[in-house]
C-alpha cells in the first residue's frame, strides 16, 4: 500500500491537469547563444543604402553573387518542401571593397507567409503615338499593325489551392514537426490554417544581404520601395562570420577537458614507460591510481572478458540489440520530424505505413532497459545484503548509483553546453542552438535527476529522462528490497507482487482519468503530443511497471542461482516462448492502427498505455530467464556472442552521446536531405559508428578512470556469503551497474 500511495502522490504532483508543478524560469532567449552586440554594432541604414546603390551601379557581379547565395523558390513544394536555404558559406564568404567601406555578406532566414495581400500586377504601357513609326529602329519586321489583346492572367494568388489530400498531409506533417521542435527545444510557430489553401503555409527562405543592412532595409532598397515592404515577411534569424558568443561555460569546458587530456596523456606515457622496463621491480607503478587514466590499460579492460560464475551472459546481447534499436529509431525520427527533408511528405507517408511499424515501435525498447535495471538490482543484491545491512548502508546504496552515473552524464552535458555548439555551423544551427540553451539553463535539474518533474518540455539532453526515472525508481526500491532481502520467500513474493499491482492500479487509474494518446503520432491528435510527453512518456508512475516486473524476474533468477538447469518440461517452455513471441509482435504492431486516419478508440489507447509496457517487460524477462536457464536455443547463442560484450559495456555512453551527435550532424547540413529508406539506413550506420567511437573515447578517458577512483575510495562493497550451491556475482565487474537505455 505504501507503493500505491507514493505513486498516487507522484501522479497528482506531475499531472498538470490537477497541479502544475513544472518550473517556469525567466531565462534569456536562446538566441543569446550568438553575439547580439555584434549584430547590433554592424547595422547602419545609411551605409546599407550606399552599399546597395554602389553594387547596383558598379558591381553587378557582386549583386549576382548576393542573389545567387540567397533567395530562391523552394523546389518540391508538392512533396512538402517549403524551404530554400540558398548557399550559406558562399554568402558569409562575400567580402568586397566599396568606397570607404567593405561589403561583407550576412545570411538571414525569413518566413514568408503565403496568407497575405499580394501586390497588384502592373498595367500594360500605352502605345506611343504614330504606331508603328513611333517605335525605335530595329523593331521586328512583320509585327501586326493592330496591338494584340494581351490582358494579364486572371489568377488570384489567394485562390491557389492544393489537392485536399496533399494539403492535409502538409498540415499534419508541419504540426508534427512543430511538436517535435517543441520537444527538442526549438521555438518555431506551427503552420496552421485552411487545410486546403496553399496560403495556409509559410515559405522559409534564405536571403543574402550586406551585413550593414536589415532584411527589410536591404530588400526595400533593392526593389526601390519605401515604407512597408511590398511582401510581408518575418525575419527568423541572421548569421555573421564568427558570431558565436563566448560564455563562462566555454572556458569551464575547455579547462576541464584539457585537464582530463593531460591526465590521459601522462598516465598513458607512464604505462608505456613501465612496459619498457626490463627490471620487474621497476615495471610496477608507484600507485595503481597512476594508471587510472591510461588509454592502454582501460582499452585492455574494455575488450577483455573473464567469465564470472553466475553471470547472465545473454544480457550484453539484449543490451546491444536494444541500443541499436534506440539509435535507428532516433535516426529515422530525427530525419523525418526535424524539418530537414526536401521531401518530408514522402517520409511522413512512409512513417505512417505498415513498413515503418518497426521504427514507430522503437520507443518500447526503453522498457527493456527498465526491466533489466530492476532484474539486476535484485539479482546482484539478494544474498549479498541483508535487510539490516541495506538499511544501515542506504546512503552508500544511493551514493554508489549516483556516482557511477555522474561522470559520463556530466561530461555529455559539458560537451552540449559548449563544444557541440562550437563545432556546429550552418543554416540549421537553430536546432543545436536550442539544445545548447536548454543545457545552459537546466543542466542542474538533469544532474539532480529531477528534470522529468520540473522541466519536462525543456530537458537538457532530451533523452536523459530515462536516467531520471531510473534513479527515482532506485530511490524507491528499498521499500521492496527490505522485504526481499529478509530471505523469507513468502514475504518477498508478497512485497514484489503487491508493489507491481500497486503500480499497475495507480497508472491505470491515472491513464483512464487523463485519456492520453498512445503515441506521439496518433492521427488527428498531434496537438496533444506535448502533453503526452510531459504527463505520460516521462512520468515515473507510467514508466515504473517494467522496473517492478524486472524485480520479480531478478528474484526468480536469484532463487534458481547455482542450479545447473531449471526443471521445466518441454510443453510449458514452448507455451512460454509462444506467449512471449505473441506479446512482442502485438506490442510492435499495436502502433499501426493508431496511425490511421479513421482511428478513434480512447479505451484501447488507455489499455495500451496501461498494460503494453509491463507485458513487453514480461516477454523480455522470459527470454532472459529462458536463455540463462538453458532454454534459449539459437536465441541464446545469438545473444551470447563475444562481440556483444564490448557494445554492452559501451551502451551507457552510447546512449548519452548518440542523440546529441545526431543534432550536431543535422545542424551542419547546408541543404535539405532527400528521404529514402536506403539513405536512412546508411545514415543509421554512420550514426551508430560515430556513437561507438565517441562512447569508446568517453569510456576509456572518463568513465573507467572515475569507476576506478570510486571503487578505490568506496571499496568493492559487501561480498556474498559463500555457499556450496550459490555462486558469487560481482555487481561492478560483471554488470558495470549502469543504466543502458
Amino acid at each position: 500500500m505504501i507503493i500505491f500511495y507514493i505513486f498516487s502522490l507522484l501522479a497528482v504532483i506531475q499531472n498538470g491537469y490537477i497541479v502544475s508543478a513544472y518550473l517556469d524560469l525567466n531565462v534569456p532567449d536562446s538566441k543569446y547563444f550568438f553575439n547580439k552586440d555584434l549584430y547590433e554594432s554592424v547595422l547602419d541604414p545609411e551605409l546599407c543604402e550606399e552599399q546597395i546603390q554602389f553594387i547596383q551601379a558598379n558591381r553587378t557581379d557582386l549583386l549576382i553573387e548576393f542573389l545567387d547565395a540567397g533567395i530562391r523558390t523552394p523546389r518540391g513544394v508538392l512533396t512538402g518542401n517549403l524551404m530554400d536555404l540558398g548557399n550559406y558559406y558562399q554568402c558569409l564568404g562575400i567580402n568586397a571593397e566599396a568606397p570607404g567601406s567593405a561589403v561583407e555578406g550576412k545570411y538571414c532566414l525569413i518566413d514568408l507567409p503565403l496568407n497575405q495581400t499580394w501586390p497588384s500586377l502592373p498595367t500594360l504601357p500605352e502605345l506611343p503615338d504614330g504606331w508603328p513609326e513611333g517605335w525605335p529602329e530595329g523593331w521586328p519586321e512583320g509585327w501586326p499593325e493592330d496591338w494584340p489583346d494581351l490582358p494579364w492572367p486572371g489568377t488570384n494568388p489567394r485562390a491557389i489551392r492544393l489537392r485536399d489530400k496533399i494539403a492535409q498531409k502538409l498540415k499534419e506533417y508541419y504540426k508534427q514537426t512543430h511538436t517535435n521542435q517543441v520537444i527538442n527545444g526549438a521555438n518555431e510557430n506551427a503552420r496552421t490554417g485552411d487545410t486546403a489553401a496553399f496560403q495556409a503555409f509559410n515559405f522559409e527562405l534564405a536571403v543574402c544581404i550586406p551585413k550593414s543592412c536589415t532584411t527589410h532595409g536591404a530588400l526595400n532598397a533593392l526593389f526601390n520601395t519605401t515604407g512597408d515592404s511590398v511582401v510581408k515577411f518575418e525575419e527568423r534569424s541572421c548569421r555573421l562570420p564568427n558570431d558565436k558568443a563566448w560564455v563562462p561555460a566555454d572556458y569551464v569546458a575547455i579547462t576541464i577537458f584539457s585537464i582530463i587530456g593531460l591526465l590521459v596523456l601522462f598516465s598513458t606515457l607512464y604505462e608505456v614507460y613501465l612496459n619498457n622496463q626490463k627490471d620487474p621491480k621497476k615495471a610496477k607503478p608507484v600507485n595503481k591510481l597512476c594508471l587510472a587514466f591510461s588509454v592502454i590499460k582501460n582499452t585492455r579492460t574494455l575488450v577483455t572478458y573473464n567469465p564470472v560464475p553466475g553471470a547472465i551472459e545473454c544480457l550484453d546481447g539484449v543490451r546491444s540489440f536494444a541500443m541499436m534499436w534506440v539509435i535507428i529509431g532516433h535516426t529515422f525520427s530525427t530525419l523525418i520530424s526535424s524539418g530537414i527533408l526536401a521531401n518530408p511528405l514522402d517520409g511522413y507517408e512512409w512513417m505512417m505505413s505498415l513498413k515503418a511499424v518497426w521504427i514507430m515501435a522503437a520507443p518500447i525498447t526503453v522498457d527493456t532497459f527498465f526491466m533489466i535495471s530492476g532484474l539486476l538490482l535484485v539479482y546482484t543484491t539478494a544474498g549479498k545484503l541483508t535487510s539490516m545491512k541495506l538499511v544501515k548502508n542506504i546512503h552508500l546504496f544511493y551514493l554508489n548509483r549516483l556516482l557511477r552515473m555522474f561522470p559520463v552524464l556530466a561530461a555529455t552535458i559539458l560537451l552540449q553546453v559548449s563544444i557541440f555548439g562550437k563545432i556546429t555551423d550552418g543554416p540549421f544551427m537553430d536546432i543545436e542552438m536550442n539544445n545548447v540553451h536548454r543545457c545552459r539553463v537546466y543542466w542542474w535539474s538533469t544532474l539532480l535527476h529531477i528534470q522529468n518533474f520540473l522541466n519536462p518540455e525543456h530537458i537538457c539532453l532530451a533523452h536523459s529522462w530515462y536516467l531520471a526515472i531510473d534513479v527515482q525508481l532506485h530511490i524507491l526500491s528499498p521499500l521492496v528490497l527490505v522485504f526481499v532481502l529478509t530471505g523469507k520467500r513468502k514475504l518477498a513474493w508478497g512485497a514484489l507482487i503487491s508493489a507491481l499491482l500497486a503500480v499497475l492500479t495507480a497508472s491505470t487509474i491515472y491513464n483512464f482519468i487523463n485519456n492520453f494518446p498512445a503515441s506521439y503520432f496518433v492521427y488527428g491528435r498531434v496537438d496533444e503530443a506535448v502533453d503526452y510527453l510531459s504527463y505520460y512518456y516521462v512520468n515515473t508512475l507510467t514508466r515504473a511497471s517494467p522496473f517492478f516486473v524486472g524485480l520479480i524476474f531478478g528474484y526468480i533468477m536469484h532463487l534458481n542461482r547455482g542450479q545447473k538447469k531449471v526443471r521445466l518440461t518441454f510443453l510449458p517452455v514452448m507455451i512460454m516462448w509462444l506467449c512471449s513471441t505473441v506479446i512482442i509482435i502485438l506490442c510492435i504492431y499495436s502502433i499501426y492502427p493508431l496511425l490511421q486516419p479513421d482511428w478513434d478508440n480512447q479505451t484501447a489507447e488507455n489499455m495500451i498505455n496501461s498494460f503494453m509496457r509491463p507485458a513487453w517487460a514480461m516477454a523480455i524477462g522470459w527470454m532472459i530467464f529462458a536463455c540463462h536457464s538453458g532454454f534459449g536455443g539459437p536465441i541464446n547463442w545469438a545473444l551470447t556472442l563475444p562481440c556483444w560484450k564490448v557494445l554492452g559495456r559501451l551502451s551507457y555512453a552510447m546512449y548519452l552521446v548518440h542523440y546529441p551527435m545526431m543534432f550536431v550532424i543535422h545542424s551542419t547540413m547546408v541543404a535539405p536531405s532527400y528521404f529514402t529508406v536506403h539513405f536512412s539506413l546508411f545514415r543509421f550506420l554512420a550514426d551508430f559508428s560515430l556513437a561507438v567511437i565517441v562512447a569508446y573515447i568517453v569510456t576509456v578517458t572518463i568513465d573507467t578512470p572515475c569507476a576506478i577512483f570510486i571503487k578505490h575510495f568506496m571499496g568493492p562493497g559487501p561480498k556474498r556469503p559463500q555457499t556450496p550451491k550459490v555462486e558469487i556475482v560481482d555487481n561492478v565487474e560483471s554488470y558495470e551497474k549502469r543504466p543502458e537505455a
